[in-house]
């Protein structure tokens, strides 16, 4: 057993060295790479926080945008209607004044036509007054002389 202890001795005091070794090279990474990892982790964190916090503002202000645009769309649309509501109220006083004019003219044509004819009526009224007397004269003529013969 003394034999092992003494192998176990020499195998620590060999290991020494290398435990030094070892424990050198852990306090050599961590103030030469550790702390420069570290900061380059804390940086891309920021960088990607960064990155996040701006893509959300992006996509607040596409949001805000969107949102005035449809509200700009609306008005458009309410504006078209409006003015083709204007056209459509337009267009219909524009035919309710020719549908006006329209029965002006064709009241004005049925005057003139009742006045024409009217006027024709006088007109064969006078003729057949005046012809009356030739007419009566040219009866008296051909049934008079037909009775005077007759009576003959």
């Amino acid at each position: 057993m003394n034999e092992l202890l003494q192998q176990l001795g020499e195998l620590a005091l060999g290991a020494i060295p290398t435990l030094i070794l070892f424990i050198t090279l852990v306090l050599a990474y961590r103030y030469i790479l550790y702390g420069r990892l570290m900061e380059t982790r804390a940086e891309r964190e920021e960088r990607t926080a960064g990155a996040l916090e701006k893509s959300r503002q992006a996509i607040g202000q596409a949001d805000v945008r969107s949102q005035e645009y449809e509200a700009k769309l609306r008005a458009a649309r309410a504006e078209i209607f409006r003015r083709r509501e204007q056209r459509i109220q337009q267009w219909n006083a524009e035919r309710e004044a020719a549908l006006v004019a329209a029965r002006q003219v064709a009241q004005q044509r049925v005057q003139a036509a009742q006045a024409a004819l009217e006027a024709q009526s006088v007109d064969a009224r006078r003729q057949i007054e005046a012809s009356a007397s030739q007419l009566a004269a040219q009866v008296l003529a051909a049934v008079l002389p037909a009775a005077a013969e007759s009576s003959r």
